[in-house]
């Protein structure tokens, strides 16, 4: 059970939460936040670090918005290399949305990423219990961020309004145009850059499952 929601439609809660970690780097974002979440209380400054846990997560949900909008959506890099990791990375999840194996971010892109967002946190604030704070919150976006994504492409209903609402509007990125919905787990940016549409008022492109081609 790997490629699609199709295979997915009749298991068990159980078997869609094994799905969800048998995939990407899911189950090693759990076992990160572990550590950072069990290094702070250890040094007995988790609860002065939380203000820096919600930064980390605000900056997840922008950098969520940038990175899918500028990043992902880039037109073909000249390099063969880079183009490999934009149709790995994006490129083919718009051609096949229904393959779980192409949903997830990659642990081989996850770790080089953490280590460099620590670096940056670092060289900026100087403590490494900030970082640990910052790291944990984007790591807790991150996961949510995979959470919804996963949702939005198998075949289950959410339970609140909010998710459904959420999965409607993701499906519309994927089937309707892709130039516009680009955050995933809220509209907050796509309403503050300008990528917010009514869906019944969008035009539909015909290029939504090959970015590759614009």
């Amino acid at each position: 059970m790997s490629t699609g929601p199709s295979q997915m439609s009749k298991v068990s809660n159980l078997e869609l939460v094994k799905e969800f970690f048998r995939h990407g780097s899911n189950a090693v974002i759990v076992v990160l936040m572990g550590a950072l979440a069990a290094s702070l209380l250890k040094s007995g400054q988790f609860g002065a670090k939380v203000p820096y846990m919600g930064l980390g997560l605000v900056i997840f949900f922008l950098t969520e918005y940038v990175a899918h909008r500028f990043q992902l959506h880039a037109p073909p890099a000249p390099n063969e290399f880079a183009k490999k990791l934009q149709h790995r990375l994006h490129y083919d999840h718009h051609t096949e949305p229904n393959r779980l194996d192409l949903l997830f971010i990659p642990v081989w892109y996850l770790v080089p990423l953490l280590v460099l967002y620590g670096y940056v946190y670092y060289k900026i604030v100087g403590s490494l219990a900030i970082v640990q704070g910052l790291l944990l919150g984007n790591l807790a976006g991150l996961f949510y961020y995979e959470y919804v994504h996963f949702i939005a492409h198998v075949p289950v209903t959410p339970m609140t309004p909010w998710g459904r609402y959420m999965k409607k509007y993701h499906l519309w990125h994927h089937y309707k145009n892709e130039n516009f919905w680009y955050g995933v787990t809220n509209p907050f940016f796509d309403k503050i850059f300008g990528t917010y549409r009514d869906q019944a008022e969008a035009e539909k492109s015909g290029t939504t499952k090959s970015l590759h081609l614009r």
